[in-house]
């Protein structure tokens, strides 16, 4: 028996979502929030369209999913070279 992974970021399988689908979780958010899929490094980019396609064809509609997932921004706007490591010569803290 082969897994097929939806989501390699958290390791979701099809069988992850199918279960949850039969627990009640019905639309492609809260299939997120329960299995974790598209929160992990690629923030949904390799998987958000497999689980919508898959969520599609158990609802019976086409290839298209209502309600696509939300995206929450950044809570504060940070300069990109904080996320390498480096100091931005700024010298204060941005607030």
């Amino acid at each position: 028996m082969s897994k097929t992974i939806v989501c390699r970021c958290e390791d979701v399988s099809l069988s992850d979502l199918e279960d949850a689908f039969k627990q009640g979780y019905h639309d492609l958010e809260s299939l997120k929030r329960y299995t974790g899929f598209s929160t992990g490094f690629c923030q949904g980019k390799g998987c958000t369209a497999h689980a919508a396609r898959f969520l599609a064809g158990l609802q019976g509609g086409d290839d298209m999913v209502a309600d696509p997932p939300r995206v929450r921004p950044l809570l504060h706007p940070t300069p990109a070279i904080r996320f390498a490591g480096e100091d931005d010569g700024g010298g204060e803290e941005n607030t």
